[in-house]
């Protein structure tokens, strides 16, 4: 079996055939999207027709959180709260009978969870790198409102009420920032944070969510921080952290993808600047199964998605990086198994208008 273990993203609104080319590459797994990709609902449905005529496989993947990460906004998708906000109702403003607060919460996530992926699907999005598992320690602006709270167990409840609403409507899911990434105030887009806590500390806090979720979880993102304590590479370079900790301890058998390559906090390796080919096989012998090159479409006409496929071509033709069966796997099971809603029928859906009427 072939292993498609990148992840690329597309400049415009439409398939150029340049573009198309790429996606046909048997290394090419999947896309990205970003706002940059959408103009309206029909536009997107065709974007999405163009890349699954390419290859149907091709996994079609959005970070769609809800609140400031929510990359299609008009024409009818919902303004989905922050994840914030969800924790917020658990913890309850005004008095309730015990555990009321927490129940209407759970019932907002799964709500949450099935609209986000109820419209997206109708439009032909496969995936969102959803639910945010990071704690909210108060002091990482990147993280912020997308946390669901600061209490390991409350995040870990309500993030399974969400994926549950994610499987009603049939997409899978992908937690991160795998160990956590809410402790640190450097935002790893633009440099590498640095956890100087205990593996102890962190497991009993961060990291336990993946532990409590690991039977339902799909896949994970790990995050481009150092943990030094435990490893002097961040999370997604790191063996330890993914195949020793995350797999090993914690027994998650779901796929591993990358966070995105081009961020600063993954072009630095071992005290030395590295390129996407080098970032990418790093990860994939760390234990991703899949690896995500994002934005780089629009650099000079997508050369950086280029000279990585070239670059991983090499590798394998060399002997330096061995295609895995198993991630390829892992990657086909996180497409949708049931066909997408039709938008019209949505929209007067019980079940959908149900969850819009729950929703914070």
């Amino acid at each position: 079996m072939q292993h498609a273990p990148l992840i690329i993203d597309v400049a415009g609104t439409r398939l150029n055939k340049t573009e198309r080319q790429r996606l046909a590459h048997p290394l090419v797994g999947g896309v990205i999207l970003f706002g940059r990709n959408w103009e309206n609902r029909a536009q997107l449905a065709k974007l999405c027709r163009q890349i699954k005529k390419v290859r149907p496989d091709l996994l079609i993947c959005v970070d769609h959180e809800g609140g400031r990460v929510q990359r299609f906004r008009s024409d009818g998708f919902t303004h989905l709260p922050p994840m914030r906000a969800l924790g917020q109702m658990w913890l309850g403003e005004v008095a309730q009978p015990p555990g009321a607060a927490a129940l209407s919460a759970c019932r907002a996530a799964t709500a949450c969870g099935y609209v986000l992926a109820a419209e997206l699907r109708a439009c032909g999005v496969d995936l969102s790198f959803t639910p945010v598992l990071d704690l909210d320690h108060g002091g990482s602006a990147v993280i912020g409102d997308r946390a669901l709270g600061a209490d390991a167990r409350v995040v870990s409840v309500l993030a399974q009420a969400l994926m549950h609403g994610l499987l009603q409507a049939g997409m899978r899911n992908c937690g991160k920032h795998f160990p956590g990434h809410g402790y640190v105030a450097a935002d790893s887009h633009h440099e590498i944070p640095v956890d100087e806590r205990s593996l102890e500390a962190i497991l009993v806090a961060d990291a336990a969510p993946y532990g409590w979720l690991q039977a339902s979880l799909d896949a994970v993102m790990p995050a481009h921080v150092v943990y030094s304590q435990v490893d002097a590479r961040p999370a997604g370079f790191s063996a330890r952290w993914i195949e020793g900790i995350l797999r090993q301890q914690l027994g998650f058998g779901g796929a591993v993808f990358s966070d995105d390559l081009s961020m600063a906090g993954a072009r630095r390796l071992d005290g030395r600047e590295i390129g996407s080919t080098e970032a990418a096989l790093a990860a994939l012998h760390a234990g991703c199964d899949l690896v995500l090159l994002c934005n780089q479409s629009v650099v000079d006409d997508g050369a950086p998605i280029d000279e990585l496929i070239d670059g991983l071509s090499r590798a394998q033709i060399e002997g330096h990086w061995q295609p895995s069966a198993l991630s390829e796997q892992r990657r086909l099971e996180l497409l949708p198994a049931a066909p997408a809603p039709l938008w019209d029928e949505l929209m007067v859906s019980p079940r959908y208008m149900q969850a819009l009427s729950l929703l914070p």
